[in-house]
């Protein structure tokens, strides 16, 4: 019998593309000397053979968009609300959840967490390729998990090998997957090393079509580069439904894990969790934990209100302004947008004649939450204020706003529950963008609306 003809491509290594020759510098992306040789078997599959290019699954025929059956997606609750939020309302059926974070941040409790609680309704199996059985085993019992009675009917399985995986679930069928970690697995017929862009792309494809055709739940845990971001090339998060990202400082106790994309619900969703002896527990209440209310006003703090997918959540802004003594001063963020503040600093030169080219300027989010929206602008430039002249801010006080490079003051989203957030919390005056004044006064919240950036430095 005739041996399979072998084929050759060439992947790039940082974003993936596949060219049929090697080059010097991969004109996708245009990193140098990532192109790495991989060897095919002819009667290989790959993700972009015609036989399984679609991983979507349904009908391959077409169909009039009338005559599709729509009915309300059916959710499952985790068991833990706050990921249950982050979900968009639980776990739906045939999805496939890309999780990354740093090492030791959580990732792997946190799982281990869910299908202990949902092994009681469903069956699970959680697939580890990078600890042992033992080691999995360990860790429930540190969770206190009741391994005597229902969670002790946990199916775990230690394989590195993507076919071995699908072909034990196509015989068991389980309802709910987890994957620790796509990194660590292969497939049958390529040659290059478990990890590289190969590997994942076409792993990752065969776990989606699977959880599409079967109607599995499929948790995938992903490794995370230096800069943060997922390991890998980005089309692995095109390919699954949500992507979820843990963030934190793994020493420290509050973990917060964000839905970049969801197809189920609100992407930039947060949900809180506190690492404790017995696994992490939700945070229900999170504007109190980011909140240090000071025993008397300090200089340079001022607390503002974000908000992250659907909820409002109250950070405190920070800043210091410190004389600098060489020739290029300082601008250093934690949780901004560095050039943003540049930007803030130019606007208050030009529209407030404060001018700070000889002064250090350090801006931080409390907490170590990471804040992308404009809403922090205008607090912003009132903690820099504060900090320059030594004056503290009233007590008591809650400020956000858009601040536009004319020195307007623009409105944002969403806020009246902004201000509804504020006043549960105790909150008695607010300075506010005038387009977010609300038609009706909030009990207890006295509210200053202006509409540029001199009315609000008045304040001060």
């Amino acid at each position: 019998m005739a041996r399979a003809r072998e084929k050759s491509a060439f992947v790039c290594q940082e974003c993936g593309a596949d060219f049929p020759k090697w080059a010097g510098r991969c004109s996708e992306c245009g990193a140098w000397n990532s192109l790495t040789e991989i060897r095919l078997p002819g009667n290989a599959s790959t993700a972009s053979s015609p036989g399984v290019s679609g991983y979507a699954g349904g009908n391959p025929q077409t169909t009039l968009i009338s005559e599709v059956r729509i009915s309300e997606t059916p959710r499952e609750s985790t068991g833990l609300d706050e990921l249950d939020r982050v979900l968009g309302g639980g776990l739906v059926e045939g999805s496939v959840i890309l999780i990354g974070g740093d090492p030791g941040i959580g990732k792997s409790t946190l799982l281990l967490q869910t299908l202990l609680t949902l092994q009681a309704r469903m069956p699970c199996l959680y697939v580890t390729g990078e600890e042992s059985l033992q080691q999995v085993a360990l860790r429930a019992q540190r969770l206190e998990a009741d391994l005597s009675g229902k969670q002790g009917q946990l199916t775990l399985m230690s394989e590195t090998s993507v076919e071995a995986i699908l072909a034990h679930c196509a015989r068991q069928l389980p309802r709910l997957l987890v994957v620790d970690s796509i990194q660590t697995l292969h497939t049958e017929g390529l040659t290059a090393a478990p990890g590289s862009v190969s590997h994942l792309r076409e792993g990752t494809a065969q776990l989606v079509r699977f959880a599409k055709r079967h109607e599995v739940t499929i948790f995938i845990v992903g490794h995370v580069t230096k800069e943060g971001a997922l390991a890998g090339p980005r089309v692995l998060e095109h390919m699954v439904d949500t992507v979820l990202y843990f963030e934190g400082d793994p020493g420290a106790r509050f973990r917060v894990i964000r839905a970049v994309k969801n197809r189920f619900g609100a992407a930039n969703e947060i949900g809180v969790f506190a690492m404790t002896d017995r696994g992490l527990k939700p945070v229900t209440n999170p504007s109190a934990i980011f909140l240090s209310r000071h025993e008397q006003p300090v200089p340079g703090s001022v607390i503002t209100v974000t908000r992250e997918g659907t909820r409002p959540l109250l950070v405190e802004v920070q800043a210091l302004v410190a004389e600098h003594p060489g020739g290029n001063p300082k601008r250093l963020t934690v949780g901004l947008d560095q050039n943003r503040l540049a930007m803030l600093l130019a606007v208050l030169h030009r529209h407030g004649q404060i001018a700070l080219y000889d002064q250090d300027v350090f801006l931080n989010v409390v907490g170590g939450v990471r804040v992308a929206e404009t809403a922090a602008d205008l607090p912003s430039l009132l903690a820099i204020l504060s900090s320059f002249r030594a004056r503290p801010l009233p007590e008591g006080l809650i400020v956000f706003g858009e601040v536009g490079l004319a020195g307007e003051i623009r409105p944002v989203s969403g806020g009246p529950e902004r201000l509804a957030e504020a006043a549960k919390h105790g909150f008695t005056h607010a300075i506010v963008p005038k387009a977010n004044l609300p038609a009706r006064p909030i009990d207890g919240l006295n509210i200053t609306a202006v509409s540029h950036l001199n009315q609000a430095l008045e304040l001060l």
